[in-house]
């Protein structure tokens, strides 16, 4: 079950609210970007970042130089935010118009990971993710390329999770109305691979079809 702090507790749209663990993972797995927001001297700031997430921690990583990556990794509190958008509800007034949406926030602060070893297993990971047998054909990550690399880590111990996938709501009313109304399914779709130049017809292309699902183009 996720967390209850008072970070975490849903006040608005509380029947939206999940608690289970795994679609919190769902949720970050498949969106792997995060929003993430920190404060500096010109105010605050809300930035997005490649993420991904190793059992119970989200890791993202940068050049040793990044702004973001220097202003969190000595355990500045922050908030992370994963948004799925999956369609629009129609109704037939303005105002009952709605989405289909799934949304985590993550709230906690981020530790460095300093050895090499551990930055190149967890950096493989994502590329596995991404594209899965890819790292037994791809050059790995070289000492100096994993030196230059910050790579941070934020534990999954107080997030919440909001999924709206309700039916048109319209007023009894409006009921009668002759307007259409329904649901506007909205979804990614991932491929086909597009070689580059070079590339075309000299290596079969990959299949990393496994990782995306219902998501990967078979046309």
């Amino acid at each position: 079950m996720l967390s209850n702090t008072p970070r975490t507790q849903i006040k608005k749209a509380v029947h939206k609210a999940q608690f289970e663990l795994k679609v919190l993972y769902q949720i970050i797995d498949e969106s792997l970007i995060a929003h993430i927001a920190i404060k500096n001297e010109q105010g605050p700031v809300v930035i997005p970042m490649l993420a991904w997430r190793v059992d119970d921690h989200v890791y993202i990583h940068g050049a040793n130089n990044s702004r973001l990556l220097r202003s969190l990794k000595n355990g500045a509190q922050t908030c992370l935010t994963f948004t799925l958008f999956d369609g629009w509800i129609l109704a037939r007034s303005a105002f009952h118009h709605s989405a289909h949406y799934r949304s985590a926030v993550v709230f906690g602060s981020f530790s460095i990971v300093e050895d090499n070893r551990d930055k190149d297993r967890l950096l493989n990971h994502f590329v596995e993710h991404i594209a899965p047998g890819r790292t037994q054909d791809v050059r790995l990550s070289n000492e100096k390329e994993l030196t230059a690399t910050m790579l941070l880590r934020i534990p999954l111990t107080e997030a919440s999770v909001k999924v709206s996938n309700g039916i048109v709501n319209d007023d009894k009313e409006d009921l009668d109305l002759p307007v259409w109304a329904g649901y506007m399914p909205y979804r990614t779709v991932v491929g086909p691979l597009k070689p580059v130049e070079e590339m075309s017809g000299v290596i079969p292309t990959p299949d990393y079809s496994s990782a995306y699902g219902e998501r990967w183009n078979k046309n």
